[in-house]
């Protein structure tokens, strides 16, 4: 029971949230009194089904070549050839955290131009933290006994890292990767400000227009998806989690 509830509870803001994007004249009147006479309550310069597909789908480009890129240097820090650049490779991905989303796209147009590609660039570098602490983490970690047990059934290198610490460090892994996606779907709404298809197109548009019910339906949209995709990878560790528990 008492997973049961919080359970429908995602089912029911999934379900509101599509119906939300597919019809959002339908919640016109619980929108209608935070705007102002004759002003519209529903977004309609666009659509928020095609802004919530386009600001995904940046998010999961960006996300998928910073995992690549992160995953990718945590496992060579990790290995005894790659140890020493264990300091390079920490100051790299802390680029991203010492530049604002907003100045690394200010710095991104003159050189890439406006569209998704500014904003790719913020989000890939603002990802790569997190990813590539959780990686180093769980693959430095793992229990002595069990790579050594690899390693003396005459294991290669490189299967023992595929058969046997990757997987069991992936838990650890997918944690980071939950981190850095929820915080890109949040960062990715000023990537409108470039003329990146995102949901800050709605954001935008309310504070330009004065109007309260553009900013709450781009926020909450974000929201939701954070909170839904939040719980699938956190929901997804676990179960990967308990796997590696059984190994």
């Amino acid at each position: 029971m008492k997973r049961l509830l919080p359970n429908l509870l995602r089912l029911a803001a999934l379900l509101v949230l599509i119906a939300f994007l597919v019809q959002p004249a339908l919640f016109e009147p619980l929108l209608k009194p935070l705007v102002q006479a004759n002003a519209p309550a529903v977004y309609n310069q666009g659509s928020l089904l095609s802004l919530t597909l386009s600001h995904l789908a940046t998010v999961f480009a960006a996300t998928l070549a910073a995992t690549v890129v992160a995953v990718g240097l945590a496992i060579l820090v990790t290995r005894p050839i790659g140890a020493e650049f264990l300091p390079l490779s920490r100051s790299l991905v802390n680029i991203g955290q010492t530049f604002p989303p907003v100045a690394v796209l200010a710095l991104a147009v003159p050189a890439v131009g406006f569209g998704e590609k500014p904003t790719l660039i913020a989000l890939f570098l603002y990802g790569l933290l997190p990813i590539f602490e959780n990686a180093m983490t769980g693959l430095s970690t793992l229990p002595p006994a069990v790579t050594e047990a690899a390693r003396g059934t005459g294991m290669t290198a490189w299967q023992r890292l595929t058969r046997v610490e990757l997987p069991l460090a992936l838990p650890v892994i997918l944690a980071g990767i939950r981190l850095s996606v929820v915080i890109s779907l949040a960062t990715a709404t000023i990537g409108s400000t470039v003329a990146a298809k995102t949901l800050g197109e709605v954001i935008i548009a309310g504070l330009q227009s004065n109007n309260l019910a553009f900013v709450l339906q781009g926020g909450l949209v974000v929201a939701v998806l954070a909170v839904l995709i939040y719980d699938g990878f956190s929901a997804l560790e676990r179960v990967l989690s308990r796997r590696a528990g059984r190994v």
